[in-house]
């Protein structure tokens, strides 16, 4: 008994966490090959298209889907580092998806078990810039299986610039166990990527795992970072913004901040408050001078950035009182989610409950 106990519940755990049969090979039994500037792709995200047959997926929540038919599937990508993580999400099954665990270098990789017909198709980058970039070389599918028509394209769009928390840093990490690993980071999971989904909206997100507005856990911050193209450390990649405006920027910074801030190894001296909050006010301008008279949610937490007695929220008040005096039409809410008292990086049933409130916020706003 015990050892069906042992072997039911690790059935169950594999399906619990995603079905990494994705299998990786060199060699490919799907002989139509379509090729990644084919008008049958939809990308979402910042990607890189200056070479269109090998577009570059950096970003966490970068995104390419298609609508097919036939029974095989295949996908190739070309790797920088062998560290990223794709869900593979065929026909909506978004609660159990094949899961590409990448190898360095150009590989194709398998997904099995597919029936006749037609089918859709997400590839999802869940990991960030700090592992890596993807090039996506095509897909190859069953001899007589063709590409249909793209998907259509949502018409709401969110925008969303952060660190860990926005990125999804561990949030399939076990409750009691370390979240800094690869493999258990998940922006698909992520309250940003979840609300997109709740209100139908495209979303793009611009996050990585331990920076701030003034100091972050290496030698850059996100004013330096959020113009990127490439989201792979600090480069003099440019993203051009007029290729996509979103109907709403949520920012949610600070976290990091709050830790570094007083450290004078990292930043010396160390801000008085009003620069705190002058540097803080100064990157939210940044941001709106980039999508101006766009709506802009300054959000905090669920970390202990919000918990009891913290003055960082009074900072952010503060930032927007500031930049109001300045610019009456300026339209900036702030948002907090709460403290749990959990004391790493939010788990997947953290960012539920915080999208719902995200979710809710924004719907109300823009009457969405």
């Amino acid at each position: 008994m015990h050892d069906l106990l042992v072997v039911m519940r690790l059935v169950c755990l594999a399906l619990s966490f995603s079905i990494f049969t994705a299998l990786s090979s060199t060699s490919v039994y799907a002989d139509n090959t379509i090729q990644s500037d084919h008008q049958g792709f939809q990308y979402t995200g910042r990607i890189d298209f200056s070479k269109p047959k090998k577009p570059i997926l950096s970003w966490p929540g970068s995104s390419v889907k298609a609508l097919f038919s036939g029974d095989k599937l295949s996908i190739t990508l070309d790797d920088s580092s062998g560290n990223n993580y794709f869900n593979v999400i065929v026909d909506g099954n978004s609660a159990y998806p094949y899961v590409i665990a990448t190898k360095k270098g150009q590989h194709s990789y398998v997904i099995d078990g597919l029936a006749e017909g037609e089918h859709s198709l997400e590839i999802y980058k869940r990991t960030e810039g700090h592992e890596g970039a993807s090039k996506f070389l095509g897909i190859a599918i069953a001899d007589k299986g063709r590409m249909l028509k793209a998907p259509s394209a949502l018409k709401r769009k969110i925008a969303f610039f952060g660190d860990s928390i926005t990125s999804g840093m561990g949030n399939e990490a076990a409750d009691n166990s370390e979240d800094n690993k690869p493999e258990d980071k998940n922006n698909y999971l992520s309250y940003s990527s979840i609300t997109a989904r709740k209100l139908n909206a495209e979303h793009h997100t611009v996050s990585l795992s331990g920076i701030g507005v003034m100091v972050s856990w290496f030698d850059f911050s996100m004013p330096d970072y959020f113009d990127q193209l490439s989201a792979v450390g600090n480069n003099n990649s440019q993203w051009d913004f007029s290729r996509w405006t979103p109907d709403i920027v949520v920012v949610n910074l600070l976290q990091n901040d709050s830790w570094l801030v007083g450290d004078t190894k990292r930043l010396s001296p160390t801000p008085s408050e009003q620069e705190i909050v002058q540097s803080y006010a100064d990157f939210i301008q940044s941001i709106r001078a980039k999508y101006k008279g766009k709506p802009l949610i300054c959000v905090l937490g669920s970390m202990d950035v919000t918990q009891a007695n913290s003055p960082w929220p009074s900072y952010v008040e503060k930032a927007i009182k500031l930049i109001k005096q300045k610019d009456g039409s300026a339209d900036i809410d702030m948002l907090e989610f709460d403290f749990t008292g959990y004391k790493a990086h939010p788990r997947v049933h953290q960012h539920q409950r915080n999208a719902d409130i995200l979710t809710d916020f924004i719907a109300r706003k823009m009457q969405w």
